[in-house]
């Protein structure tokens, strides 16, 4: 049976959870002893204040009436333990999943993050146009293709500095194919020459971003390296952000394989459009009559909200310019047409209040998070005594051949992988933990430097191992994870063995069910109930003949024949037993046996109502009480069970220092 997290947790609150083995002292004396368990005075109130409320002066009577469902509490997981349920694979399986989960908030650097979302947060206010040349360098690559592709990179900067234009320099030379004039499916696309046109944070790999916001506008930066390769990046503006908007536009559209003529035809009517506009034209009709944009000419040319790296350049400088919504441009030109806009809304970048947890879920979601990773694994190696030896894992490189990009490779069998490759902690790691780490991890791909290939394996060898063991001691460094692991440890296991004492077993044991009920059947009366018949028809003359049946003292089972044949169903009837106050009409009748016609239901229909009798208190049946029936079996089943526990193990109370409790208040 899987459990979610949030329903173990409420288990385990119901189960008393929250021990956490402090050691006894003078000052911290024994409490309770279970099963060979020494639970001190701390150790129980922590318990004890974590499901009461805290603060608040102690009740003797309280105090002790917890502390034996405490006793009851810890007995329990004794016998689990007993039977061995915690070592059962799919409790171990269960609880790793928990951990996991409960692990994730105590295995980050929050300084980082918190590094992180500031820094994005002021990066979001201001919009950033750049250019970028790009020269591919896989981050695999060998140190000798990287050194090739900082050299190219750097001598196409020389260029730049010396005088020549970045955006031709990026048409001939970028890997970047957007920068030059190109035919995509059988359409000519115009180059951009490197121009990315304008982005805000997240727009871009981190990398690049980064170096973006430190550039300064109208600079270019040393190349900066991404998982693409390298680039150039030449900052063309850096304005306030725009944030979210949403305009309405007229597009007069430029027809395919546009003319010098076609460009002027097409700003005559762009300016003839704007005239009509000043002269108090209404921008919806408009963009519906003139529009080249039949996406959005049907609904007053609005478009959808966006940010500012889903437009082109002239239009993002454009909206700049409109500052109250219903502002619209005058014509402006692109590659697509003639533009005229107009301002719908506007939203602008938050406060840091408002704008943090939006601003920290993409930092935890984008490739931010290696850096914020790097950082946890740093102190961890400084917390816990990290060593290494490069020199032994650079070895392994000389083990390791092209079938590793086959998924083929093995270790050799004859190969000597002893030496130690790094220690943290009371771990140490050695060139066979590494070389079978590479085995293991292969898989088909492109042929790499096997070396450079290596020391990558290396590194993500090594920080896994440094995330683990750092995950490893977080019982010891945080007493809160620790108490909460023993929760859910604890309580996976009461819920599995109370299930199979009680709950299914309450619901299995039929015969033990039906036993209890029989013992018990005097604890589930019926209040006293009207024993009611209740004809109905729509004739009122069939009135008199059902009641002289009725007199007769006929059942409904002998009466309905006399008035129905085959398929005609002329009067119906219903016999039931109800409580004061299920049924109005019986209520008025005041309780009493007889017979009641001339009456009416709400959908005007004859009523006719034989109170048969009037019933005294009886048990109610088995299937008419199940539900708390079973429960109070189960509870039965339990309190049974305790009994049982209570005679297996021994237990025993300080109390002398359960009263010191009460009286130190």
């Amino acid at each position: 049976m899987k459990r979610s997290a949030l329903n173990l947790t409420i288990i385990a609150l119901l189960l008393i959870p929250g021990f956490t083995y402090a050691q006894s002292s003078a000052n911290d004396p024994v409490l309770l002893e279970v099963a060979g368990e020494k639970i001190t005075r701390s150790d129980f109130l922590n318990v004890y204040q974590k499901n009461n409320v805290k603060d608040e002066a102690l009740d003797a009577k309280a105090l002790e009436e917890y502390l034996e469902l405490y006793i009851n509490f810890r007995l329990k997981v004794k016998e689990a333990t007993e039977l061995g349920l915690d070592t059962l694979r799919s409790f171990r399986e269960e609880l790793a999943g928990y951990r996991k989960q409960l692990s994730a908030p105590y295995m980050v650097d929050d300084q980082a993050v918190e590094s992180l979302v500031n820094e994005a947060y002021q990066h979001k206010q201001f919009d950033i146009r750049a250019s970028h040349i790009l020269v591919r360098c896989d981050r695999r690559a060998s140190p000798a293709d990287s050194l090739a592709a900082w050299n190219k990179i750097m001598s196409m900067r020389k260029r730049i500095l010396k005088g020549e234009n970045f955006g031709k320099v990026a048409a001939e030379n970028s890997d970047d194919e957007s920068a030059r004039d190109r035919t995509v499916q059988g359409r000519q696309v115009k180059g951009n020459k490197g121009d990315l046109g304008y982005f805000t944070v997240f727009d871009m790999v981190y990398p690049f971003e980064q170096a973006a916001y430190n550039t300064k506008e109208g600079e270019m930066s040393m190349p900066v390296r991404s998982d693409y390769g390298y680039h150039l990046i030449k900052v063309l503006a850096k304005k306030p952000a725009m944030g979210k908007v949403q305009i309405a536009h007229i597009l007069l559209l430029f027809p395919p394989k546009a003319t010098a003529a076609d460009s002027v035809k097409m700003a005559d009517s762009a300016q003839m459009v704007y005239e009509l506009l000043r002269n108090g034209g209404d921008f919806a009709a408009l963009a519906k009559q003139y529009s080249g944009d039949k996406s959005t000419s049907d609904k007053g040319g609005v478009l959808p909200w966006f940010g500012v790296n889903r437009m082109i350049p002239q239009f993002i400088d454009a909206i700049r310019e409109l500052k109250t919504a219903g502002d619209y441009s005058a014509p402006f030109i692109s590659d697509f047409g003639w533009h005229i806009i107009k301002l719908v809304d506007r939203k602008p970048v938050g406060s840091p209040e408002d704008e943090r947890n939006d601003i920290k879920q993409k930092v935890t979601k984008s490739d931010r998070t290696v850096v914020s990773q790097q950082s946890f694994i740093d102190k961890a190696k400084k917390e816990f005594g990290f060593t290494e030896n490069i020199a032994a894992a650079d070895k392994i490189s000389s083990f390791v051949d092209a079938s590793v990009f086959a998924g083929k490779w093995a270790v050799p069998a004859n190969a000597i992988l002893n030496e130690t490759l790094f220690t943290i902690g009371d771990k140490s790691y050695s060139q066979a933990d590494l070389a079978n780490y590479i085995a293991a991890h292969q898989r088909q791909g492109d042929t790499l430097h096997i070396p450079t290939f290596v020391q990558a394996q290396y590194k993500l060898f090594r920080d896994e191992k440094c995330q683990a063991y750092a995950d490893s001691q977080l019982e010891n460094k945080y007493p809160d994870f620790r108490a909460l692991m023993r929760e859910y440890h604890d309580g996976i296991l009461l819920f599995d063995l109370t299930d199979k004492k009680v709950w299914s077993k309450a619901i299995k044991d039929t015969t033990g069910l039906q036993n209890f009920y029989n013992e018990n059947k005097n604890n589930y009366l019926w209040d006293d109930r009207a024993d009611v018949t209740t004809y109905t028809y729509d004739d009122p003359k069939t009135t008199k003949l059902l009641k002289k049946y009725a007199k007769k003292g006929l059942s409904f089972e002998e009466i309905l024949p006399k008035f129905n044949h085959d398929t005609v169903e002329v009067i119906s009837a219903v016999r039931k037993k109800y409580l004061k106050g299920e049924n109005t009409v019986v209520d008025s009748l005041g309780w009493k046996k007889g017979i009641y016609p001339g009456l009416k239901n709400t959908d005007g229909k004859q009523l006719f109502i034989v109170i048969n009798d009037i019933v005294v208190k009886e048990p109610k049946q088995l299937n008419e009480a199940k539900g708390i029936i079973t429960a109070d079996y189960q509870n039965f089943l339990e309190q049974e069970w305790i009994k049982e526990l209570r005679k297996k193990y021994p237990y025993s109370v300080h109390q002398d220092v359960l009263k010191s409790i009460t009286q130190n208040q």
